[in-house]
């Protein structure tokens, strides 16, 4: 079983930045880790994501704005967002791929507001 604790979700005005963290307990390999987030009345989507051998995968509305990075030792993950708009509003959940199971934190708030 694999557990993942997520922070530093929050409130900022638009433009401002916001770093979410997430860690994963228990000495296991993670093939694949990252972020998704779900806005009121809207399906979960992917934000990014980060192989363990560093291969990133962005959506296309955060590109240039975001930037993920793990470190596989202490098997952590953070987003950097930067540049924040309103429409980034949602919870965020932290998301990790071990072998075939996917498991999920439990879901941070981000409000970009003004």
């Amino acid at each position: 079983q694999v557990q993942l604790v997520e922070s530093g979700g929050g409130f900022v005005q638009p433009g401002g930045s916001l770093r979410l963290s997430c860690a994963a307990s228990g000495r296991i390999n993670i093939n694949r880790m990252g972020w998704y987030r779900q806005a009121p009345g809207k399906q979960r989507e992917l934000v990014a994501s980060i192989t363990s051998a560093g291969t990133t995968n962005y959506a296309d509305s955060v590109k240039g704005r975001f930037t993920i990075s793990r470190d596989n030792a202490k098997n952590t993950v953070n987003l950097q967002m930067n540049s924040l708009k309103p429409e980034d509003t949602a919870v965020y959940y932290c998301n990790a791929l071990v072998i075939l199971t996917t498991y999920w934190g439990q879901g941070t708030q981000v409000t970009v507001s003004s």
